[in-house]
């Protein structure tokens, strides 16, 4: 079966899921603003210049989950997905799902963005599979740590890896949609890599090896 893969942040999406999140956070009064804010965009300009240290992203990303359970947090991604992720869902992006879909091909999300976020968005998408980055849970609890290869930078290339070899599915004829030249590493593995709407990196990479550029925003 051929595999359709794509990043969920700037691709499928109009924003970073992760950093609206910290956002909402600020906003919510759920964290100390100031300080919350200047590391949220901290982190953020590392990872858009590459320089991310994930492990220390995620701890504090993970960091206002601790102590309590995904029940207890549920009410809150709600909201969340209402004020800040359905506004940014590209219809565009659903239309692509959709032609894979139609096609036959297994879709999936590859985003370095932990799973509690992205699950309900990735659910609102229309689509099953996701690897994304995992937070340690303990008696129903988070508890603020991560857990796993993060499928960041060359983590997602072996967290495929490990989701096909459970699947026995090969490589070959997969299908890749990012924006982020963070996810060359994957890029460079598939037979079809998609730069949509893409970071200048990304851009003159696609150029270079001549991949299609496309967009999905209006």
């Amino acid at each position: 079966m051929t595999l359709a893969i794509f990043d969920l942040d700037n691709t499928l999406i109009a924003g970073d899921s992760d950093h609206l999140w910290g956002q909402f956070l600020c906003e919510q009064g759920l964290v100390d603003s100031d300080s919350f804010a200047d590391e949220n965009e901290r982190f953020y300009r590392a990872y858009q210049a590459g320089k991310l240290d994930i492990q220390a992203y995620l701890r504090f990303a993970l960091g206002p989950l601790r102590g309590r359970s995904p029940e207890q947090l549920a009410p809150l991604h709600r909201q969340f997905m209402r004020e800040k992720i359905q506004p940014l869902i590209l219809p565009r992006g659903l239309a692509l799902i959709e032609s894979h879909r139609r096609q036959g091909h297994q879709l999936l999300v590859i985003t370095a963005t932990n799973h509690f976020i992205t699950r309900p968005i990735v659910d609102a998408l229309g689509i099953e599979e996701l690897l994304a980055c995992e937070a340690e849970i303990v008696a129903g609890r988070y508890t603020g740590e991560p857990t796993g290869i993060p499928s960041y930078h060359g983590g997602k290339v072996l967290r495929l890896q490990a989701w096909l070899e459970q699947r026995a599915m090969p490589l070959a004829g997969t299908w890749f949609y990012s924006d982020s030249h963070n996810d060359l590493p994957l890029l460079e593995q598939v037979d079809y890599a998609i730069a949509v709407d893409p970071d200048p990196t990304l851009r003159a990479r696609a150029a270079e090896a001549g991949w299609p550029v496309i967009s999905l925003r209006d």
